[in-house]
């Protein structure tokens, strides 16, 4: 039983830590939080959605496919809602990522609409059973995509040239600018890739759980927000280990407590953070002064 639960957990961590991590960069090089990015991640299911429903389409193809269309939408937000709000107050930069959401949000539901689709299956779900543990190949395929993508992305900040470039401009995008470096096209390329795998968790999550729906990026998008916040937003390395205890306080909680106390659990790991230590794991706290 309690292998069973660790699995669920280690799962849904998985997932977490895909959205996550597009709010750690985001934060890291920009201080503010894109509340759009969670409805990114509902546009990946999505994107999903439409090339599951294309046919013929291998699942791989539709994993790029998906990563990169939602990389493309959140360039786009970055350019439309963010770009022009650089030097101006907080609140009105927050003010702009909540209106992104609602526009996003609406507008999936405008042009996908508002029932819940089922996704049609790219392979066979096959289960196997060891001792008490049951698991599936769906639950492999998640686990694989998100290891393999986190680990990508942890070889491409560490030693890519636009890695080093995204890990400058959140130390410092002055003295970045100064250097020789364009900043806007490095933050262009943080959006992307964090809504890239955002997008691919959107996919992974509407394949695993056979739905996708309108609404479904707003919770999603406050758990993996919370476990930023659990690991230290900005921080890389933290969003993956907030994700990963998240996973495991949510999948503890939800069998021993109750199973619809799913967000009440995730929020009140959050309020407990904030108040313990609100810079989390890895967090040093903002040593960028506040506008």
């Amino acid at each position: 039983m309690i292998l069973q639960i660790i699995v669920n957990g280690l799962t849904m961590g998985c997932v977490y830590a895909l959205i996550a991590l597009g709010y750690s960069m985001v934060y890291g090089s920009l201080r503010f939080i894109n509340f759009a990015h969670g409805d990114v991640y509902m546009w990946g299911a999505c994107f999903g959605l439409i090339f599951a429903r294309m046919g013929n389409i291998p699942f791989l193809a539709a994993l790029i496919l998906t990563m990169i269309c939602t990389g493309l939408l959140g360039v786009t937000v970055e350019f439309l809602a963010y770009r022009r709000l650089r030097n101006v107050p907080r609140v009105v930069v927050t003010a702009s990522a909540l209106g992104a959401s609602i526009v996003l949000s609406n507008l999936a539901r405008v042009i996908v609409g508002a029932e819940t689709y089922s996704v049609p299956a790219f392979f066979e779900t096959k289960y196997f059973t060891v001792g008490n543990l049951v698991l599936n190949s769906l639950q492999f395929v998640l686990l694989g995509c998100s290891i393999v993508l986190m680990l990508v992305l942890n070889w491409f900040i560490s030693k890519s040239k636009y890695g080093k470039a995204i890990r400058a401009t959140s130390e410092n995008q002055e003295v970045t600018n100064l250097m020789g470096i364009n900043t806007n096209k490095i933050i262009s390329v943080t959006f992307f890739i964090g809504s890239a795998l955002a997008g691919a968790a959107g996919l992974l999550v509407g394949i695993y759980y056979d739905a996708v729906y309108s609404t479904m990026g707003y919770m999603a998008g406050m758990k993996a927000f919370t476990a930023a916040i659990l690991g230290g937003i900005g921080s890389i390395p933290g969003a993956m280990l907030g994700s990963m205890i998240l996973g495991q306080i949510e999948s503890f909680g939800t069998t021993y407590i109750s199973s619809s106390m799913g967000p009440a659990i995730a929020f009140a790991v959050l309020i407990i953070v904030l108040l313990v230590k609100p810079t989390g794991f890895f967090g040093a706290g903002d040593t960028h002064s506040n506008r």
